[in-house]
């Protein structure tokens, strides 16, 4: 029981009405008052019903508290009622049926910037506007929070007292209906203008063909409004369904639909994703007008608009009261590219799953060649750090290092482990998303998927580590016979066991190397989805200068090797920079910031082994390889949990059948171990239906 309740209880013993009672009551009865400003007294209303703080959670049952008075004294709710919809009556509508809860037309960085000076400088609401008025009732930030946690039977029944059947007729009413119809209007043409709009012609070539669509959704809209309008001065005359409006509607959404799913293969910008989203927010707006106004002017559907309306008033309202929460904006806008970026990246965790014996192999060789050039890369940064450069020229060196070596490694088909699992997370979430765990055939496919990641992530981590360690410590060995003189300082090797100490920054640093992994993948999704959208190839195939060197069809050639692969380059590159620069950074904010990764952590330590000229203790190396070990699952927990989040984020995926999942790979585990560690023979693979 709440604390709410049981001092509700308490006061009950005692003959009292409880202290939210007693308010709720004095709120109300203000409204018996001709004479009172109904804004302010909507919003003390507001205030009465608003939690005392976060933890408090009784905000539900003082609304049904306020909704039980109501419906029990007519006269007092007879009151309410006009003031509340003489309140909305003499307030503009217009912007608050056709803009809360839609993306505005300013654009991104527009409303970016709005948001930033609201901050700094809040805005005059112009309480004219039901739009602005609603930021002075609900003038916390947070109020969406309580109003999100109000059943919504308690809004239909709220809307239910306030627009009775027999009401509908007066004057007040009427003039929230017009303007209604104006907004039907407004939403009309503002879709009906996509006609001419050049970004929708370039996305899709055959766009001209639907264009009457748009041009005849105004046309209809005028006809509807026209024809309602009549019927509100008539009531004889029979009103118009709007189903033929809401064809033409569901035909211009149709269209977008097909121009954003042409968008996840030819590629996306933020302009196009902003201009899709807006439009298909207001064609379901005028769906829901049309529903609130034809459902109204018959009884047997009343229910249904009154359900339509509370709906609708719900979202906007909640819509509203984050209007000016940057962070809710940029989650909006996040997840409108979010699905071509992680679509990308899925596409590229398919080629990181082995399914096969060949492809298994495949993955050893193209690790074991990443270490080798790994463990160079490493050699060099020891060097690099031994130069004690400055500061600026140090991280730039760093960073090509990393950057160039990685961008090598990528171009010729060799595979860091650590990669992995921010693309096979995205194409885990895909699956995730399509899983139904009561059949059996779909979590075995799952299964199926998960142990092949397993293998594979196994299979690739055992190539970068059991090749760079090795090739470390022969490269240390080698070079130190051919000059005569340690390559490896003691005090340098000291430094590199240092740097593997679970109990010192390497667990944080691997942390935030992990974050980066993360952010690579995205880079990589985002620049494959630029370059389609863009049409790199083709327009790198067309320089002159190019085509002068390399012919016409070596241009082509080129353009589309670049177009292929840019997003893995720049990924790659940027990734590098990431790491090269986070320790001179955190120098110079005097922060313990560094990056710790697996592969050239097996290096490192083998460059220690070779600074103590092989006199390291066993312990000492054995505590090294723990290091190792701990950094590599730091590295892969952290940057496989952000790509999964971000994946079924985009893909609003709310997946809560985890229990099945791992019931079905725990029986895998006990009936087939092997299947996680090493490709299913030929036989296997049959039986398992892989």
């Amino acid at each position: 029981m709440t604390n709410t309740r049981i001092a509700r209880v308490f006061h009950w013993l005692l003959g009292k009405p409880a202290p939210d009672e007693v308010q709720i009551d004095a709120a109300l009865a203000a409204f018996t008052d001709p004479d009172a400003d109904a804004l302010e007294l909507i919003r003390h209303l507001v205030g009465v019903l608003r939690p005392q703080d976060r933890r408090e959670n009784g905000a539900s049952e003082r609304y049904a508290a306020m909704l039980s008075r109501l419906e029990y004294d007519s006269a007092l709710c007879a009151a309410f009622r006009g003031h509340v919809v003489h309140f909305l009556a003499t307030r503009r509508l217009l912007t608050f049926f056709t803009d809360s809860g839609i993306l505005p037309g300013t654009g991104f960085f527009s409303e970016w910037w709005r948001i930033l000076g609201n901050r700094l400088l809040p805005e005059a609401p112009d309480e004219r506007r039901l739009k602005d008025c609603l930021h002075v009732i609900y003038d916390r930030s947070d109020d969406w929070r309580w109003l999100e946690a109000i059943p919504a039977g308690h809004s239909q029944r709220f809307w239910a007292l306030i627009a009775p059947a027999d009401a509908l007729r007066s004057i007040d009413w009427r003039s929230i209906q017009e303007q209604i119809l104006d907004s039907v209007l407004l939403l009309a043409h503002r879709v009906s203008g996509l006609g001419v709009e050049g970004e929708l012609m370039r996305a899709a070539p055959d766009f001209d063909d639907h264009t009457p669509r748009f041009i005849s959704l105004s046309a209809e809209a005028l006809d509807f409004v026209n024809a309602f309008r009549a019927t509100l001065d008539d009531a004889g005359q029979e009103a118009d369904d709007g189903s033929q409006l809401l064809v033409i509607a569901d035909q211009c959404r149709d269209t977008l639909q097909r121009i954003r799913k042409r968008a996840l293969t030819v590629g996306t910008s933020l302009h196009l994703t902003y201009i899709l989203t807006r439009s298909e927010q207001s064609l379901e707006r005028l769906h829901e007008l049309v529903a609130i106004l034809t459902a109204g002017q018959q009884a047997a559907t009343r229910a249904e608009a009154l359900a339509a309306w509370a709906e609708f008033a719900r979202a906007a309202f909640l819509a509203e009261n984050r209007r000016n929460s940057l962070r809710f904006y940029m989650a909006q806008l996040s997840r409108l590219l979010a699905v071509r970026v992680t679509e990308n990246a899925a596409r590229s965790g398919e080629h990181y799953i082995c399914d096969t014996p060949d492809q298994y192999r495949g993955m050893w060789r193209s690790a074991a060649g990443a270490g080798v050039l790994i463990a160079g890369m490493a050699l060099l940064k020891i060097f690099v750090g031994g130069l004690h450069a400055p500061l600026f020229v140090e991280a730039f060196l760093f960073s090509m290092i990393y950057g160039l070596g990685f961008v090598t490694i990528y171009l010729l088909g060799m595979t860091v482990a650590t990669k992995q699992p921010a693309m096979t997370a995205q194409t885990l979430a895909g699956l995730l998303g399509d899983l139904k765990p009561t059949r059996g055939a779909d979590l075995e496919r799952m299964v199926d998927v998960i142990a092949a990641v397993s293998r594979s992530q196994l299979a690739a981590i055992g190539g970068n580590v059991m090749v760079a360690l090795p090739v470390a410590l022969a490269v240390g060995f080698g070079l130190s016979q051919l000059f005569g003189t340690p390559l490896i300082a003691p005090e340098k090797g000291v430094r590199l066991l240092a740097d593997l100490d679970v109990v010192g920054w390497a667990l944080p640093h691997a942390a935030i190397a992990g974050f980066y992994l993360f952010l690579s993948g995205l880079i990589s999704g985002y620049f494959d989805n630029r370059a389609a959208y863009a049409e790199i190839g083709p327009r790198l195939g067309r320089l002159p200068w190019l085509q002068r060197l390399a012919g016409k069809e070596g241009a082509g050639r080129v353009g589309t090797y670049i177009q292929d692969r840019l997003g893995g380059i720049m990924g790659n590159f940027l990734f590098g920079c990431m790491l090269g620069s986070t320790g001179v950074i955190g120098i110079i904010l005097g922060l313990p910031l560094d990056i710790r990764h697996i592969a050239f952590a097996s290096a490192n330590l083998g460059y220690a082994v070779n600074g103590f000229q092989f006199a390291l203790p066993l312990t000492a190396i054995l505590w090294g390889a723990l290091g190792i070990a701990l950094i590599g699952l730091t590295n892969l927990a952290v940057s496989f949990w952000l790509a999964m989040r971000t994946a079924l984020k985009a893909r609003n995926i709310q997946f809560e059948h985890w229990g099945p999942l791992l019931k079905a790979i725990g029986q895998r585990l006990r009936r087939q171990p092997r299947s996680f560690l090493l490709p299913p023979r030929p036989a296997a693979k049959a039986e398992t239906g892989g």
